[in-house]
């Protein structure tokens, strides 16, 4: 099977995506993605409206470093000339590899004003924005849906080829529809008939776990591409296990707990350095820190001390304190030849 063409440089014939994910995929992650072999990043969703108007708050989350490319900037909203002018400001500003359109997020705060997944009830506003986004940027314009806004509206296909038609240069699947959210199974096979029908590269999404997951999906789909979204959490190397599947060699081992902890620390230095506000960048943390230990013996306990701390020293003073009880707590189950030991290191979800 010949391989679609990106419209931008990829490091490999099957890229692996960081999805765009609100409060997660921000700077300091993606850079941790990419160090753990995410071949592509994007930012979280951006409104088209706080970017026109140069709001500081919106502005201040397209910042990006050099090691992040390639890296989009995705963008939602309702009106086109609103996002035609957003896409041209980033462009301007920022001059990311793509610019990337929010077609598939379903949380009602940006439904409600027909943005994200709302824009799905009206095929003909998709590509009115589609077409304005492309005129206002030179760079490639691509898009993420949703297989459809209801049941009664399901036509990931139909919805796709407009998608291309209008001018989007790369095709992104969430396989569930809106009226789902993240409930019951994103349908494979839509992933699938879409990645036949259309002309460009299609990345499949949804119900990514493991590595493992990204490989059946590829092998289900034949997607062009795999776009991780909460697959991620708490495991940027699951982009180097998936890449070792995809190319048949034999997956590294889930990081344990020494390197897990030095992992996330490595992250906690990232958003350090990126935050100014270094006790709410601590608090906002938390939600890492909490991804990082699950599945960890007596994670429990673990995480109600990490969903407290207000400074970052008090991270490492807690993964020490920590690792002391984890060696006391290894050593007696070595002596007692429990056979269970290796599950002390067990991949986190």
């Amino acid at each position: 099977m010949s391989r679609k063409t990106f419209p931008f440089r990829v490091p490999h014939s099957v890229p692996l995506y960081l999805a765009p994910m609100a409060g997660v995929s921000e700077s300091p992650f993606r850079r941790l993605c990419h160090a753990h072999g995410a071949d592509v990043v994007v930012t979280e969703f951006l409104s088209a409206e706080g970017i026109r108007r140069e709001n500081e708050a919106t502005i201040s989350k397209l910042r990006f470093s050099p090691d992040e490319h390639p890296i989009g900037v995705q963008i939602f909203g309702a009106d086109p000339a609103a996002m035609a002018d957003a896409a041209a400001v980033v462009t301007d500003l920022f001059m990311p590899d793509f610019v990337d359109i929010n077609f598939g997020c379903p949380v009602k705060k940006v439904v409600r004003r027909n943005g994200g997944s709302g824009c799905l009830r009206d095929l003909d506003l998709v590509q009115e924005i589609i077409r304005a986004v492309s005129k206002a940027t030179p760079l490639p314009v691509t898009c993420k849906i949703r297989s459809g806004w209801s049941e009664e509206m399901r036509d990931p296909v139909g919805i796709a080829l407009r998608c291309q038609d209008a001018g989007a240069r790369v095709l992104a699947l969430h396989a569930r529809t809106r009226t789902q959210m993240y409930t019951g199974q994103a349908n494979w096979d839509e992933i699938a008939k879409v990645a036949e029908a259309l002309d460009i590269p299609v990345l499949g999404n949804g119900d990514i776990k493991t590595a493992a997951d990204a490989k059946r999906m590829l092998d289900h789909t034949r997607a062009d591409g795999i776009m991780l979204g909460r697959g991620s959490y708490g495991q940027p190397w699951v982009f180097k296990q998936a890449r070792a599947l995809f190319e048949g060699q034999p997956m590294p081992e889930t990081p344990g707990v020494h390197e897990r902890f030095a992992i996330a620390l490595d992250h906690a230095r990232l958003v350090q350095g990126y935050e100014v506000d270094a006790i709410g960048a601590a608090l906002e943390f938390r939600k890492h820190l909490g991804w990082y230990v699950k599945g960890l013996p007596n994670s429990a306990d673990l995480r109600k001390l990490l969903h407290q701390v207000r400074d970052f020293s008090e991270v490492e003073e807690i993964f020490s304190n920590y690792l002391l009880h984890y060696e006391e707590y290894r050593a007696q189950r070595l002596a007692a030849s429990d056979p269970d030991i290796s599950d002390l290191t067990c991949e986190a979800a």
